[in-house]
């Protein structure tokens, strides 16, 4: 459960009693393969997903297969929570990668919420930082050029990696496609590549073998209009 404490202590602080119990919780490991749907949109799931290894992605299919992706969950992030209040799907969760996800009861959850409300604050505090990430992909997709959108996206995910000790100097994986990309942003993948590539001319960002590294962050924090008050992270990062 290390992951889910990284991801946990980013945003607030557990005791050591905390840590023992959330160590505690029983869980059921699972290795998925990439494009491998989790949980359904519509499913009645009786677990929760965390996702220990890999990338994960909420989307929304629509009719002709097309496809909105929600946001993107990286090791540490329980990215269906809310089944724990709300029981019925109404979205779908799936690897991007190839990952390890631990399912925990449901059952386990609440009675972890019940012993410990500090644990049960800090995950409703998680779920309203999802809430804030969401504010920030709506403004994006309404008022952002496709420049800033990426640009944004590249922003977050890096502090997000790097909150839970999965990124540094500036440097951190991003397996996602040109096709995931534009999936989440509104965009089509001869955009996406197209912004990309003027990114690589202006010397902010390279982006090869799965692997993103921000040559400028000072610069691209500044294209995207990047303010990270919306993660609430408990530590300064990226300094």
């Amino acid at each position: 459960m290390a992951m889910l404490l990284r991801k946990l202590e980013s945003i607030g602080t557990l005791s050591d009693v905390e840590r023992q119990a959330i160590q505690g919780l029983p869980v059921r490991t699972q290795t998925l393969n990439a494009r491998q749907d989790i949980v359904r949109d519509g499913d009645r799931p009786s677990h929760c997903c965390l996702i220990l290894d890999g990338w994960a992605c909420r989307y929304k299919l629509l009719h002709e297969g097309r496809r909105q992706i929600l946001s993107f969950h990286i090791a540490g992030d329980v990215p269906d929570l809310q089944t724990l209040h709300l029981p019925t799907m109404d979205h779908s969760l799936a690897t991007v990668t190839k990952a390890t996800v631990a399912f925990i009861p449901h059952e386990s959850l609440r009675e972890l919420t019940v012993n410990f409300p500090s644990i049960g604050a800090l995950l409703w505090r998680d779920t309203l930082v999802d809430a804030g990430i969401f504010r920030e992909w709506i403004t994006g997709l309404g008022r952002r050029s496709a420049f800033e959108r990426i640009a944004h996206l590249f922003c977050e995910m890096y502090l997000k990696l790097q909150a839970v000790g999965l990124a540094g100097d500036f440097r951190c994986r991003m397996p996602t496609t040109q096709n995931d990309l534009a999936d989440a942003l509104g965009l089509t993948p001869v955009h996406v590549n197209r912004v990309l590539r003027d990114m690589r001319g202006l010397a902010l960002i390279t982006l090869r073998s799965s692997t993103l590294v921000i040559e400028a962050w000072d610069e691209l924090l500044r294209v995207a209009e990047f303010d990270p008050t919306y993660l609430h992270l408990e530590k300064p990062v990226a300094a």
